[in-house]
């Protein structure tokens, strides 16, 4: 009778030590995982239900609705993303990452390694901030980017304001742009 009291005590140890709940570097790792893999159903899983983005001068607020329309402009163009060192810092978790996509590539800042840093509530991601980007060129980002605007406002002015449009018709746009004026130069297309 002894052994019939022990057997469920043991079975809900077990249980409640492998429920544990995952460390902020861990759910940093598996949030960057799920941007990489275009797994919404993971991310959705890590962050607040709302969630804070800054960079530069920019605050952008999102719900998880906004949130889901920037994932799939994200997914569009193709970005995957490459942990090169993951550390707590002051009570938040900065991370640094190498993102590569048909953008960064055509504006020549292919790979793009950025610092973050990652704040929580309850255990999920609520704001992600953007630290410096070591390597980055924005001069030839601006070049490139202002040419590929001007490029479009002349021959396709259908397109305007793909570089604003954070949704996936804007993506798609986005991506429409730089293969048309690849062609129209007839530089190398990339590959998928």
């Amino acid at each position: 009778m002894k052994i019939w009291l022990i057997l469920p005590i043991l079975t809900l140890c077990l249980v409640g030590c492998t429920d544990r709940k995952p460390t902020p570097q861990e759910t940093v790792a598996h949030y960057i995982e799920a941007r990489d893999t275009g797994n919404f159903t993971m991310l959705r899983t890590l962050i607040n239900d709302s969630i804070t983005i800054t960079g530069g001068d920019y605050v952008m607020p999102y719900d998880a609705a906004s949130f889901y329309k920037v994932f799939q402009w994200d997914s569009v163009l193709g970005t995957s993303y490459e942990i090169m060192e993951l550390k707590e810092q002051n009570g938040r978790i900065v991370a640094t990452l190498a993102m590569r996509s048909h953008r960064n590539a055509f504006l020549d800042n292919n790979p793009m390694t950025c610092g973050y840093s990652f704040s929580f509530i309850s255990g999920k991601i609520s704001q992600i901030d953007e630290l410096q980007c070591p390597g980055f060129n924005g001069e030839a980002w601006a070049k490139k980017r202002d040419t590929l605007v001007a490029w479009v406002e002349r021959n396709h002015p259908d397109l305007n304001g793909f570089i604003y449009d954070m949704t996936m018709q804007g993506a798609m746009n986005y991506v429409k742009a730089m293969e048309m004026y690849k062609a129209s130069k007839n530089l190398p297309t990339e590959k998928n």
